[in-house]
């Protein structure tokens, strides 16, 4: 669990999805809450922000819920639900609000009726493995409340 804590790993695979073209202004640890009409959707994933997309990778495969037993984990993911590269002009609507030790809520919905809910923790983790992370977390958080969204 803790190498999902390290910046330039985070960097590295939000890199990889990154257009190209592009450049990753922000990138952050976050949790998924929700994806779509399922109930509860909760991994965790590493959430970034370009000049035109939002990006949304998980942090590690998951190919087994239990790796003793080989329980094979069946849930559906980000990118087999609704993807991994958001245009931001594809942002219908973002609402943000104040969660639990000083996490944020997101809920996104997208001009095609996909939603996705995200939680940016106010820390990344413990100990120094993602020093940007109040930065970053701010400048996403910046970008995803000026985006113009209908309503």
């Amino acid at each position: 669990m803790s190498g999902i804590f390290d910046e330039g790993r985070m960097l590295q695979i939000l890199g990889d999805c990154t257009p190209e073209g592009e450049t990753l202004y922000a990138g952050i640890h976050g949790i998924t809450l929700q994806i779509n009409q399922k109930k509860t959707s909760r991994f965790d994933v590493y959430i970034g922000i370009t000049s035109h997309y939002l990006i949304v990778a998980e942090c590690e495969e998951r190919n087994y819920l239990n790796a003793f037993y080989h329980i094979p984990d069946l849930r559906k993911t980000v990118a087999e639900d609704i993807g991994t590269c958001f245009p931001l002009t594809e942002i219908r609507a973002c609402s943000i609000k104040n969660a639990i030790m000083g996490a944020v809520n997101c809920l996104i919905t997208l001009k095609n009726g996909s939603f996705l809910k995200l939680q940016l923790p106010k820390r990344g983790g413990l100990g120094n493995g993602m020093p940007h992370h109040a930065q970053y977390r701010d400048r996403i958080i910046e970008t995803l409340a000026g985006l113009p969204c209908d309503h």
